[in-house]
């Protein structure tokens, strides 16, 4: 397999499926159903409104929703982020992060939460650092893909192209970022963004620096 390069990893926020936004008409508010329950959201900025409109349609990059990002529209993207983010860290749970890939082949896994209390936030792994899958990380077929899931984490984790679940595939043993960047014929920064989101996910474990060889 070739190695493609001059691609870069894409991150993308939805809402779950089964999330309904309604307008609450006593406080100009918002409503918000699922699964979990109920969540309000009172005045909301016009910013919000909109991403989560888009959200609830499929998958966005936030980045579309903010204002340009120029160098004169700059404060305006920081007070944008500084509104937006907040309402969507509140709402972690309800929200589906999807990892898609600049190729336009479509997304490579997606984050969904399986309880209220499940905050997620990709993490920066060190290269050198071992990490494989956590040993009761189950992984199934499904019409949609294979799925990972684990009894600890409140997350599941949907794997929808083959490159992702080679990067999975290579967790089976204890292995750097470094080394599956090497291994991979994927750009380096997706690679790295695969492995991020299933580390942030709970379904891998940290096993400390290689032993040097003798």
């Amino acid at each position: 397999m070739s190695r493609v390069v001059g691609s870069r990893a894409v991150h993308l926020w939805s809402l779950h499926e089964d999330v309904v936004v309604e307008e609450d008409a006593t406080d100009q508010g918002l409503v918000l159903r699922s699964r979990f329950g109920t969540e309000r959201i009172s005045r909301p900025d016009p910013l919000v409104r909109e991403a989560l409109r888009r959200m609830e349609l499929g998958p966005v990059l936030l980045a579309n929703v903010l204002p340009c990002a120029s160098a004169a529209a700059e404060d305006a993207t920081e007070g944008a982020c500084l509104v937006l983010l907040p309402v969507l860290d509140r709402l972690s749970h309800l929200i589906v992060r999807t990892l898609s890939w600049e190729d336009l082949r479509g997304p490579l896994l997606s984050v969904v939460s399986t309880s209220k209390d499940a905050p997620f936030a990709p993490v920066a792994l060190s290269a050198r650092r071992l990490i494989r899958l956590i040993g009761d990380v189950s992984l199934t077929l499904e019409k949609a893909g294979f799925a990972l899931a684990c009894a600890t984490s409140p997350h599941r984790v949907q794997l929808h192209r083959p490159e992702a679940v080679w990067v999975v595939g290579l967790l089976a043993w204890p292995a750097t970022p470094s080394d599956a960047s090497s291994v991979l014929p994927l750009p380096p920064e997706v690679t790295q963004a695969v492995l991020s989101y299933l580390a942030a996910a709970g379904m891998t474990e940290d096993c400390g620096e290689p032993v040097p060889r003798a």
